[in-house]
C-alpha cells in the first residue's frame, strides 16, 4: 500500500514542507529513503525501527520504500522519523488513511519510541500548511506561536498512533513547570565618567548607528557595549516573530512565552569562524550569530583580534540587512537587521597613558590592516574612550539612568519612525534632502570636509544621518538638521588612524 504524510524539513532560518510517501510491498525484506535525505535523515532508517518495534507494532517483513517528496530538495535533520513512523504504520494498514489526513508530523524518535524535540519547530509548523501539527511535548510552546491550525503533542510514537486510531484521547500537556531565567540588563548608571562615550551609546540606540569604542584595556568599552540593549526598545511583533524564527532555527533556548521580545545581545568570541558568525556551513546552512543578533546588538569585543576575513564577512550583512548563504545544492537568505557594537585597544599591547605604548611600528601596522578601511567606513560613530579620572571612580556619582535614556531613545525614535517609516540609519541617499534638510551653515561644513578629503561618500550619508539623529534628540520636531549637529556627528567620526596607532590615549 502506499501512504503520504505531511512533515517540513529546515533550510536556514525558513520551513519546507515535505511530503513523506511510503510504499510498502510484497518483495524481499529491506527498507530504504530516498529523495535527497542527508546523513542524519537517512538513519531515520534505524531510528524508525527500532521506535516502532520497542511501541508494541509490528514491523512489515516486506520492502519499505520511503520518497521524500519533492525529491530536488535537500532533506535534513532528524524531524522527519514521526512522519515516516506514522506514514509506515499507515501503509501497513496499523493506521486509516483518513485519519492522518489533517495532520502534520514533526518530531525526532528515540529508539525507545520517545518523542524528542529537534530545532526549528517553528518554522517547520509554519510551512505544514493547513493541518493540525504533532510535535513532541517539549515543542509545544514553540509550536503554538507560529501554528493558525492547532497543535497536538506526543509524548510517545504509542501515545500518537492510540489518539489517531481513536483509542485514547491526545495527551494533555504538563502544567508549565519551567521558570524563565530573569535576565538581569546592566544599568548605564553604573558607567563612570565617559560623557561621550554615553552620548554616542544613546545616539546609536536612537538611530540605528553602528558604533566602535577605541581606547585602552580597561577604559570601559565591554562596561558600555552591554548597556546598549537595556536603551532599546521592545521588539514590534514582526520583528520579534523572524527572531524567534531564528533561535529555534539555530536550536537557541526559547523563553518560557517562546517569543522572544526583548532585543537580543549577541557577544561571539574573537576567535569565531566566518561560518560561525555568518551563518551556513552545513546542509541546513545554520544561521550565524549575526542572524540570531537580528532586532538586536551584536557586540563584537577585541575587534582588531578578528580575522579580517571574518570582520569583511560582514560588510555586505551590514548594507542590506540580510546574509546571502549560497552552496552547490542549496542557498538560503537569512535575516540580519542588527546594531553593530564594536570594540577595540589602539594597538596590540593596548596602548595606556601618553607615550606608554611597548609595540613597534610593525606590530602597529598589522594591527591597523585587521581593520579594512570599507568596514570601517560602515561605523557611523567611531568614539575614543578613555580612562576615567581617579576621582570619577572613587567620589564620582554615576550619570543617567538606562531607564531615563531609554524614554529619550524611544522618542526619538518614534519621531523618525512618523517621519521616514525607519530609523534614520536606514534612510534611503535619495531622500536625505527632503528628510534631513540642512541649514546653509551645515550644508557648508559638509562641503568643507568633502573638498578636504575627509569623508567618503558613503561617510558623508552616514555622517548627515548622524545629525538628523542629533536633531531628533535635541528638539523634538525640527525638521531642520543645524550646523551644531553636524559638528557633532564629525565629532563622533574620528579617523581611526591616530586612535589605532596608540595617540588617543
Amino acid at each position: 500500500m502506499l501512504a503520504a504524510i505531511t512533515s517540513a524539513t529546515l533550510l536556514g532560518v525558513e520551513g519546507h514542507r515535505v511530503v513523506v510517501e511510503v510504499h510498502v510491498s510484497s518483495a524481499l525484506p529491506s527498507f530504504t529513503i530516498v529523495g535527497l535525505p542527508d546523513e542524519v535523515c537517512r538513519e531515520a532508517r534505524d531510528r524508525v525501527r527500532a521506535a516502532v518495534l520497542s511501541s508494541g507494532f509490528s514491523w512489515p517483513s516486506k520492502k519499505v520504500t520511503v520518497n521524500l517528496a519533492p525529491s530536488s530538495q535537500r532533506k535534513v535533520g532528524a524531524g522527519l522519523d514521526l512522519a515516516i513512523a506514522v506514514g509506515i504504520l499507515v501503509a501497513d494498514d496499523l493506521i486509516g488513511a483518513d485519519a492522518v489526513a489533517e495532520f502534520g508530523f514533526v518530531g525526532e524518535l528515540g529508539l525507545d519510541g520517545s518523542l524528542r524535540p529537534v530545532a526549528g519547530i517553528a518554522p517547520m509548523v509554519a510551512a505544514l500548511g493547513a493541518v493540525r501539527a504533532v510535535v513532541p511535548v517539549a515543542s509545544r510552546h514553540e509550536a503554538e506561536v507560529i501554528s493558525e491550525f492547532g497543535v497536538v503533542v506526543g509524548r510517545t510514537l504509542r501515545d500518537v498512533v492510540e489518539a489517531l486510531k481513536g483509542q485514547a484521547p491526545w495527551p494533555t500537556p504538563p502544567a508549565d513547570d519551567y521558570v524563565e531565567e530573569i535576565v538581569e540588563v546592566p544599568d548605564l548608571a553604573d558607567v563612570r565618567g565617559q560623557p561621550l562615550a554615553r552620548q554616542a551609546l544613546e545616539v546609536a540606540a536612537a538611530g540605528g548607528h553602528h558604533v566602535l569604542f577605541v581606547g585602552p584595556p580597561g577604559s570601559g568599552k565591554t562596561m558600555l557595549a552591554q548597556r546598549m540593549p537595556g536603551l532599546l526598545p521592545p521588539l514590534t511583533p514582526q520583528v520579534s516573530l523572524v527572531a524567534t524564527m531564528v533561535h529555534s532555527a539555530a536550536g537557541v533556548r526559547l523563553p518560557s512565552s517562546a517569543l522572544i521580545t526583548r532585543a537580543p545581545f549577541r557577544a561571539p568570541h574573537h576567535t569565531s569562524s566566518i561560518v560561525a558568525l555568518v551563518g551556513g556551513g552545513t546542509a541546513s546552512l545554520r544561521p550565524g550569530e549575526i542572524s540570531l543578533a537580528h532586532g538586536g546588538v551584536l557586540f563584537l569585543d577585541e575587534l582588531g583580534e578578528f580575522s579580517p576575513a571574518v570582520l569583511d564577512g560582514l560588510r555586505q550583512p551590514l548594507e542590506e540587512g540580510v546574509v546571502r548563504v549560497a552552496r552547490a545544492r542549496a542557498s538560503a537568505t537569512l535575516p540580519a537587521q542588527f546594531l553593530l557594537v564594536a570594540a577595540t585597544n589602539p594597538c596590540p599591547c593596548g596602548g595606556g597613558a601618553p607615550g606608554s605604548c611597548e609595540c613597534d611600528d610593525g606590530a602597529r601596522s598589522r594591527y591597523l590592516r585587521r581593520l579594512s578601511g570599507p568596514l570601517l567606513d560602515r561605523f557611523d560613530l567611531r568614539v575614543p574612550v578613555h580612562r576615567p579620572e581617579v576621582d570619577e571612580l572613587l567620589v564620582g556619582e554615576g550619570g543617567e539612568s538606562s531607564l531615563v535614556v531609554a524614554e529619550r531613545v524611544a522618542r526619538a525614535r518614534g519621531v523618525a519612525h512618523e517621519r521616514n517609516g525607519c530609523l534614520n540609519a536606514a534612510i534611503p541617499a535619495t531622500l536625505l534632502d527632503a528628510l534631513a534638510p540642512l541649514e546653509a551653515a551645515a550644508q557648508q561644513l559638509l562641503r568643507t570636509e568633502l573638498e578636504r578629503d575627509r569623508l567618503t561618500g558613503r561617510g558623508y550619508h552616514r555622517v548627515r544621518r548622524v545629525a538628523r539623529t542629533l536633531a531628533d534628540l535635541d528638539a523634538l520636531g525640527d525638521e531642520v538638521v543645524r550646523e551644531r549637529h553636524v559638528v557633532m556627528a564629525l565629532q563622533f567620526r574620528v579617523r581611526l588612524s591616530p586612535l589605532l596607532r596608540g595617540r588617543a590615549a
